[in-house]
């Protein structure tokens, strides 16, 4: 038991951790609409600029007459390399443009629900090495005979030696009901293993619990999805059925997501009053507010670092300007802003930033972030699996309240 709870910690904790099949998307809070656009003012001329056409349309010809491989590129890669263009001119790096493949990815990465096999990787940092750090019941990888401790070195063709996870993760996501070929090292001998993965549609795991000594939770929050508010009142309740005395949320290196899935979560724990507001360029503010009391009363810690950003933000600035909970780790983020979807006829996207927000106390923490409450530089010895230097003052810290 001792030893599935260590991999568990150790999974979630170290390492750059994926679920398989999750496009990240960067960190990010976003508002989902689908719409076309209408007219609108300085912009708009700008595109419509004789000159600009008329410039645009020489340098077609120049690459015509003297680019080596023009025969190569497609009328769509080229609409597509202007409309991306457009949008980074904007100079902010939360404003993109999706060609229809992206869009599709970016959909189904925030829904939550995903064609893969079902297991959660690391990337170890020292090794380089790609590790299965949990398998998930009844999920394909368990099927097929993938085990928490594997060491994946191919996928099909595809030989992995070290480096990005995502493109290891590229190889693997496919079609529902295909097939993937995984290559493993298993165990200390390293032996090789061969299986064979039939993809199946997944629920993607973005909350993970477990009871630590002296009935102390823990619960992992991955990143803010439209499936993270229901499994966060699970593994919420799961731990108040095994006598929960206080409870640990780690927020460490999650990028974000939907604000409204972040809102509702928050209205689990914290009392009645402001969650958070936003405000747009044309000065119009919104609230979202919790309408109840549901302060919670237990002991309560936040770890946080300076990957854990916008959504994560929000929950961790409700959590601090409602004094419910005490924030440990590193300064956050730094992402105050949120971006909306807006989704054009031919399959394409838009994501655009619209707003600011603004904790309770009405703080804009936009290239800021947020300052702990206990300062803890993140500390692992490699020689103790479970040795945290954040988690173990988290520890620390709810022990003393208890």
């Amino acid at each position: 038991m001792e030893k599935k709870k260590r991999s568990f910690r150790s999974g979630l904790l170290y390492g750059s951790v994926m679920m398989l099949l999750i496009i990240f998307i960067g960190s990010g809070i976003y508002e989902s609409i689908s719409t076309h656009f209408q007219q609108s003012n300085e912009l708009t001329q700008i595109v419509n600029d004789k000159e600009m056409k008329q410039k645009l349309k020489l340098l077609g010809q120049l690459i015509d007459e003297q680019y080596l491989y023009s025969d190569q590129v497609t009328k769509e890669q080229v609409e597509d390399g202007i409309y991306k263009g457009f949008a980074e001119a904007m100079g902010d790096p939360y404003t993109v443009y999706y060609d229809k493949k992206e869009t599709k990815e970016l959909f189904e990465s925030t829904s939550g629900e995903f064609s893969g096999i079902g297991a959660l990787l690391s990337l170890e940092l020292k090794t380089g090495l790609v590790r299965i750090n949990k398998v998930y019941e009844d999920s394909p990888a368990q099927k097929a005979g993938l085990q928490e401790g594997d060491i994946i070195y191919q996928v099909d063709d595809h030989e992995f030696v070290s480096g990005d996870l995502s493109e290891l993760v590229s190889w693997v996501k496919g079609e529902e009901g295909t097939d993937v070929v995984i290559k493993v090292y298993r165990g200390e001998e390293m032996a090789k293993k061969e299986f064979t993965v039939t993809r199946e549609k997944i629920e993607a795991i973005t909350v993970n619990s477990t009871m630590l000594e002296d009935q102390i939770g823990y619960l992992v929050i991955s990143e803010f999805d439209v499936v993270t508010y229901e499994q966060f009142k699970t593994e919420l309740e799961k731990l108040e059925q095994q006598g929960m005395k206080g409870l640990i949320i780690d927020l460490r290196a999650n990028p974000g997501g939907m604000l409204d899935v972040t809102v509702n979560m928050l209205k689990e724990i914290l009392p009645e009053g402001v969650i958070v507001s936003t405000k747009d360029k044309n000065g119009k503010k919104e609230e979202f507010r919790n309408s109840e009391d549901h302060t919670f009363d237990k002991p309560l810690v936040l770890l946080v670092d300076e990957n854990s950003a916008s959504a994560s933000e929000i929950f961790t600035g409700a959590v601090k300007d409602y004094k419910i909970g005490t924030i440990v780790g590193k300064t956050t983020y730094g992402k105050g802003i949120v971006q909306r979807i807006m989704e054009l006829k031919d399959g394409s996207s838009l994501k655009i930033t619209i707003s600011e927000y603004f904790t309770p106390s009405g703080e804009c923490i936009h290239k800021k972030g947020i300052k702990p409450d206990i300062e803890v530089q993140y500390q692992f010895d490699p020689q103790k699996d479970t040795y945290d230097s954040q988690m173990l003052k988290a520890i620390e810290v709810i022990k003393e309240q208890l």
